[in-house]
């Protein structure tokens, strides 16, 4: 994996994070790295779940990935909130 993909990786993942915790109602509690966190992790989680029933998860940098590492992200979100409490 090059530097490029990493860093568009990275750049997938702030925009899926940051998009989450807006969904979520938790943009004004997480910076800039906890978006990236969340979202790349949120990639992997949303992939794992769609990839459960037989769904394509993440298939690269496209529209359908976007959505689903959102959904992941907001998943991870919830279960974080449900931890914490």
């Amino acid at each position: 994996m090059s530097l490029i993909n990493i860093i568009a990786w990275i750049v997938f993942g702030a925009l899926a994070g940051w998009i989450a915790s807006i969904i979520t109602g938790k943009n004004r509690k997480m910076g800039g790295l906890a978006n990236v966190v969340v979202g790349v992790i949120g990639a992997f989680l949303g992939g794992a779940i769609m990839n459960f029933p037989g769904y394509q998860g993440v298939t690269g940098f496209n529209l359908w990935s976007l959505i689903v590492a959102i959904g992941g992200a907001v998943v991870l979100i919830w279960l974080v909130g449900l931890i914490r409490r």
